[in-house]
């Protein structure tokens, strides 16, 4: 553990970080799953809004930085083929 006073500070802003992102992470892993489930389903109306949660959600863990840009662009990219190919 960390002796200084700053050093003290920074680790449990590190900590509090850490939390943040992997909660964020994991809403983002649940929502995907929901959004798969719902394209599973072909239900039009629950892919719609899934999408758009799912889509909402990845470019805010973007802005947040706890995922890169191109990971999440990729992420909505294959939903949206998914859900455009479970569609038609």
């Amino acid at each position: 553990m960390a002796n200084h006073k700053s050093a003290i500070k920074r680790h449990k802003q590190s900590v509090q970080r850490h939390l943040r992102n992997q909660a964020l992470r994991s809403r983002v892993r649940t929502l995907v799953k929901k959004t798969r489930v719902a394209i599973a389903s072909k239900d039009r109306d629950a892919i719609a809004e899934t999408i758009r949660e799912v889509n909402g959600l990845l470019d805010k863990a973007v802005l947040k930085g706890v995922l890169k840009r191109n990971t999440a662009s990729r992420k909505m990219a294959r939903l949206a083929r998914a859900a455009h190919q479970a569609v038609s």
